[in-house]
């Protein structure tokens, strides 16, 4: 499937429906034009890799987002992303050069959107949020994907997404370079994936007062490989104290997987009073296979994985987590975690994690501005194996 011939299918079908009518010529669309953007500076100290001594890394980065006024629901949406890393150490451009390591600028998003009624559809590069192909936007550049989406609401409280996407951009390269638009390499199963691209179907229907129902499905074209994904999260309130029971499921075929089929069950439970917040979780992976979350590393959403250094999908793993978060003002939040990981010592072994994420947000005349701490810690129980730790501070002003 090329992305030219369902670029014109679904502009096709969208031209069938009516559509409401915005600017009245060109020019004023793009004088009605929006601008936005980010301002970034992120610190990061790292010691994971054994073969690779601890160091660590200053990122700066601008983000820069325009978007068009609607003609005939019609829009242009633009979006630009620089990262650079000026005191890097040979070291350290080693160690971060998989995620945080990538010179340059890419415009991440250039995409044609049409708005009909309850419908939007996106063509073109953009950042996408499906529970199986998604964008993580928490490092100094945020995943992209090149593709279609259709988004529609006619049905009472469900949305309904259907993508197709054929290129992916990483934060990096690898090569020191701002990542550019290819195929996905999957760090979970078989890879890669995107080679001759994938799509993805998500229905999330709310019908129920405080029930969310979320499902998922996603094939990559080339492997035939399928990936699914549900979800039901129930939010409730008994005078002063706030409740939420969740479950997860996902499922992998043995294309995916690369040798047979893998599924991981989640639960979760919340509970929160006031300023104080706190949650129980538990997963467990079947045996056979290691599970791909989704494509992009924003598809990760098992509620037992730790703010950076643990994976709760290898095979036969067990995880469980308990957190607690405070929220001393509206602006400031503090939040600690202790997880557990172990796979039955299939490959990783047993592990134990804490979790420390800080948060303030600034206001009056510094509104915009956010300051970002996070902390995780890992041990190991195997023989021969290394502990790990990382420390990130980011700063991030919003215009």
């Amino acid at each position: 499937m090329k992305l030219a011939n369902l670029s014109l299918a679904v502009l096709c079908v969208a031209g069938l429906s009516t559509c409401s009518f915005g600017a009245d010529t060109l020019a004023n669309a793009f004088k009605e034009g929006k601008v936005s953007g980010e301002l970034k500076a992120f610190y990061w100290d790292r010691d994971r890799n054994p073969a690779i001594p601890s160091d660590s890394i200053f990122n700066t980065g601008v983000t820069l987002n325009y978007v068009t006024g609607s003609l005939y629901g019609f829009s242009l949406g633009l979006t630009g992303q620089s990262n650079s890393a000026p005191f890097a150490s040979a070291n350290a451009k080693t160690q971060f050069g998989w995620d945080e390591y990538g010179s340059g600028a890419q415009l991440s998003e250039a995409y044609l959107a049409y708005n009909a009624g309850k419908t939007t559809v996106q063509v073109g590069r953009m950042f996408l949020n499906t529970p199986l192909i998604a964008s993580l936007g928490n490092r100094i550049v945020k995943e992209s994907f090149e593709g279609a989406s259709i988004v529609n609401t006619d049905i009472p409280n469900t949305t309904l997404t259907a993508a197709y996407v054929q290129k992916f951009q990483a934060q990096t390269d690898g090569a020191g370079h701002i990542g550019e638009f290819t195929r996905y390499n999957n760090p979970y199963g078989t890879s890669p994936l995107l080679e001759d691209g994938a799509y993805t179907l998500v229905a999330v229907n709310k019908s129920i007062t405080g029930l969310t129902l979320t499902a998922a499905y996603a094939e990559d074209i080339n492997t035939k490989g399928a990936m699914a994904y549900a979800e039901a999260a129930y939010a409730f309130s008994v005078n002063a104290l706030n409740y939420g029971l969740a479950a997860q499921y996902y499922y992998n075929d043995k294309d995916i997987t690369g040798s047979k089929s893998s599924d991981l069950l989640g639960l979760k439970a919340s509970v929160g009073y006031g300023a104080l917040s706190g949650y129980v979780a538990y997963s467990t992976v079947s045996k056979d296979a290691t599970v791909t979350p989704g494509i992009g590393w924003g598809a990760d959403l098992a509620y037992t994985g730790t703010i950076i250094l643990s994976s709760s999908y290898p095979a036969n793993t067990d995880a469980y987590a308990i957190g607690l978060g405070y929220a001393f003002t509206p602006s400031t939040t503090l939040n600690v975690a202790y997880t557990v990981t172990d796979d039955d010592d299939l490959s990783y072994g047993k592990a134990s994690y804490v979790s420390l994420t800080g948060n303030y947000a600034f206001s009056g005349a510094l509104k915009g501005l956010n300051f970002l701490v996070m902390y995780d810690k890992e041990n190991r129980d195997k023989a021969g194996t290394k502990d790990k730790d990382e420390f990130r501070f980011s700063a991030s002003y919003k215009f």
